[in-house]
């Protein structure tokens, strides 16, 4: 296994519980996930990244872990886990799962055992106070109004972040980090490709006893042990925080291996909302270049709300205005429960646009199960729970994804509307040419073969037409990526020198051969080029 197979990768995101129902009792399982790994490869990924398996109440989406070493039986078993880990080797998939230690469930043994006995070595797994702190803000506000919860059996409050059923647990004690070195090596040992580190930031802080400058040694720490037991490993860490930030979180290269881009994300749906191209080009300047042994993680959308804090309270509105003008389609004072398609309003072309912007990022990109065919969401489910329902996989009963009575399922398909399973659905556009699930594998699969991009380095262009977002990948060859946000066609000039030899490698339609100087290239309505030098073509 090549020790930086991340840099030229493109990441499937999958909700075993959504994705693919084996054994008929209504619920997704990792047999599910296995029989479907040959549709995510012959899309063009090469890794995937599974959400959580493990032991849980389920109340937070298996989020609340109640055993970190225990696969719920919803899922399956640890015959299971092997069983697709060898299905993923055979077919050159990655396999990264989910490290949840920042909180615990509430049932879980640690926390069972803390809370009994003031005394019990569990006790200092986690956060207690007699008296509250209220400056700390919880991260569901419309939800939660305290971080602090008091629980009669432990005569205490404890603190959780994030919802009361998730007490937070204590990184600043060393019994702690070694419980989680035990969950590491366990999985690794099984052959995981690396962990998709949850809450990071917030791991931190707690590292660091309420200072996240003093909590960056865990991090240290966990890409130590990690590349020691699995060279290839990686810690893809979830950090929403301003750019600035983002170096202290990649150290020298020996922290987080991929650091998933909030600050591009936020103004990739500002540029979207405005048709304009400027607000990602300009947030491409703004963040700190990763070192050489770590990289950044780029999204459309993923299982939680478009959370848009990085933006300013004007630009907020404005996507929201764009976006989510319903009230009910935003959540937690932030963000946006919404699937992207629903957001362009089911747009094929515009989809595919979108999806090209994505892949021409620097880093590597994550698309979630169904954005490949462009599915909706369910408002009527609460929360983050809007965009999470079954994968639709046909428009047979309950979308392919089971085959038990509708009423058993755990989350019902989308049955209704233009976004239905009936109409929507992979089979459907599996037999078009000029579906978006065409489009979008056609572009993972060429995204895949461009190593400029992972290995490169990425320099915006100017062609003088604000709709385009226009960069080039240069590495010992040259690839320059061509977008257009905006419905109209556009023609835009290339002045750079080295860039008057190109030829198309992905386009959205058929387009003359560019020439001259300065180089002149059409874009149509939301179109889009990937272009590379002649003389580099079969380089």
């Amino acid at each position: 296994m090549r020790p930086f197979w991340y840099r030229n990768a493109v990441i499937y995101q999958i909700d075993p519980t959504l994705f693919r129902d084996h054994d008929g009792d209504g619920c997704g399982d990792l047999r599910g996930v296995t029989e479907r790994l040959d549709y995510v490869r012959g899309l063009g990924a090469t890794a995937i990244w599974l959400m959580p398996f493990y032991r849980s109440p389920f109340e937070d989406a298996g989020y609340d872990v109640s055993d970190h070493l225990q696969v719920d039986p919803r899922f399956g078993d640890l015959a299971d886990v092997v069983n697709l880990l060898e299905k993923a080797e055979e077919l050159g998939l990655h396999v990264i799962i989910e490290l949840v230690v920042q909180h615990t469930s509430i049932e879980h043994r640690w926390f069972q055992e803390a809370r009994r006995d003031r005394h019990s070595p569990f006790r200092d797994y986690y956060l207690w106070a007699d008296e509250p702190d209220d400056s700390i803000e919880p991260i569901f506000p419309t939800i939660e109004d305290s971080v602090w919860t008091w629980d009669e059996e432990a005569g205490q409050y404890y603190r959780h972040l994030f919802y009361k059923h998730e007490p937070d647990l204590n990184l600043a004690n060393p019994r702690v980090v070694e419980e989680i070195e035990r969950i590491m090596a366990f999985w690794l040992r099984l052959g995981v490709s690396g962990f998709r580190v949850d809450a990071a930031s917030h791991l931190i802080e707690q590292a660091g006893e309420g200072d996240s400058a003093k909590g960056y040694w865990l991090l240290e720490h966990f890409r130590d042990f990690v590349s020691l037991r699995r060279p290839e490993a990686v810690l893809l860490g979830e950090v929403d925080v301003e750019p600035e930030h983002y170096a202290d979180y990649f150290g020298d290269g020996d922290r987080l291996t991929l650091l998933l881009n909030f600050w591009a994300n936020n103004h990739y749906f500002l540029a979207l909302a405005r048709s304009d191209a400027s607000p990602l080009t300009r947030s491409l300047t703004e963040q700190p270049t990763p070192p050489r042994r770590a990289q950044y993680a780029t999204w459309i959308r993923n299982h939680d709300e478009l959370d848009l804090e990085r933006l300013t309270e004007e630009e907020r509105e404005e996507v929201m205005q764009a976006f989510a003008p319903d009230p009910d389609m935003r959540a937690y004072n932030r963000g946006i429960r919404r699937r992207l398609a629903p957001m362009l309003e089911g747009d094929e072309h515009r989809l595919a646009m979108a999806h090209a912007l994505l892949f021409s990022l620097p880093g590597t990109p994550i698309i979630r199960y169904g954005e490949e065919i462009g599915m909706g969401e369910d408002l009527s489910r609460p929360e983050r729970l809007a965009v999470r329902t079954p994968m639709q996989w046909s428009n047979e009963v309950n979308a392919g994804f089971s085959c038990a009575e509708t009423a058993r399922l755990v989350v019902e398909p989308i049955d209704e509307g233009p976004f239905s399973y009936r109409t929507l659905n992979v089979y459907a556009q599996t037999l078009r040419d000029d579906s978006l699930l065409a489009k979008t594998g056609n572009m993972i699969r060429s995204r895949i073969g461009l190593r400029e991009i992972g290995e490169g380095k990425a320099c915006p262009v100017d062609v003088g037409v604000p709709s385009v977002f226009a960069i080039r990948h240069d590495a010992d060859s040259t690839v320059l990526m061509l977008v257009n946000l905006a419905d109209e066609e556009v023609t835009v000039e290339i002045h750079d020198k080295d860039l008057e030899q190109l030829v198309d490698i992905l386009a959205d339609s058929d387009y003359e051969q560019p020439e001259g100087h300065p180089l002149r290239l059409r874009l149509s309505g939301y179109g889009y080029r990937w272009l590379r030098c002649k003389q580099q073509l079969f380089g």
